[in-house]
């Protein structure tokens, strides 16, 4: 799963600055940013936080969206708020099939770049969250669908999901809930293969070329530690002293 998340403004301007285009990086900076919640440097989905992405109908300059994925077939305020706790995340897996994403899977992914992400770890009935990013500290591209939803008064809405995927060999030992089925993991796009990701479907080529990406990242190439409590009274909130280090002299960990 991927509840947890840090994105900071550079992680996020990314696929932007990889283009080169300094008026445009200018302008979502002036009109984009301040829209955002950002910088986050810990951020639940359940707070549905707004943070940029980079859609398949704008690949290089982002929108603002709302996590938590709101399926154009939701009726009210009241059906969001029932759907969007349940659509944070997206199994890749169905979501060619489930009700809630199909569409999106076929028409609507997405790219959302985050500095790294927080997962929990089961020990002797107690919760010890770790922070995860890449080796070479750049940016992690997370697959995600997304969706536009009208409200009665006519506004939109823009929201996506973050697409999971098995766990490779170091997040199924960090992710151990008992509770789940299999642990899970983000499904991490390496840069080269980002615009398969977004490139449109129109046969059952494309499907299958969206399919095969969806398979857990080397763990080779990612960095785990230890932090403070992400829920609870001693929780810091969204401050940069959340990142720190924090050694659980309790836990045993290999």
């Amino acid at each position: 799963m991927c509840y947890d998340i840090k994105a900071s403004y550079e992680a996020q301007l990314k696929r932007a600055k990889r283009k080169g285009d300094l008026n445009a990086i200018e302008e979502i900076m002036e009109k984009l940013i301040p829209l955002t919640d950002l910088p986050l440097y810990h951020a639940s989905g359940f707070s549905h936080p707004e943070i940029l992405i980079y859609t398949d109908r704008e690949p290089n300059f982002p929108e603002v969206a709302t996590w938590g994925l709101i399926p154009n077939w939701v009726k009210d305020e009241e059906g969001v708020k029932k759907i969007w706790n349940n659509t944070l995340n997206a199994r890749g897996e169905t979501i060619f099939e489930k009700p809630s994403f199909r569409h999106a899977a076929k028409h609507n992914r997405c790219v959302i770049y985050i500095d790294g992400f927080y997962e929990h770890h089961h020990y002797k009935k107690e919760t010890y969250p770790f922070y995860i990013y890449k080796k070479d500290k750049t940016p992690m591209a997370l697959a995600g669908l997304w969706s536009e939803w009208q409200n009665e008064m006519g506004g939109i809405t823009k929201s996506f999901s973050i697409v999971t995927t098995s766990a490779n060999p170091i997040m199924a030992k960090i992710h151990n809930n008992p509770k789940l089925k299999e642990p899970r993991m983000p499904l991490i796009i390496p840069m080269e293969l980002e615009e398969n990701w977004l490139h449109p479907i129109s046969d059952g080529l494309d499907k299958t070329l969206i399919q095969d990406l969806i398979k857990s990242y080397p763990d080779e190439e990612m960095i785990y530690y230890t932090v403070g409590k992400l829920r609870g009274k001693s929780y810091l909130g969204n401050v940069e002293e959340i990142l720190e280090e924090v050694v659980y002299e309790e836990l045993v960990f290999n």
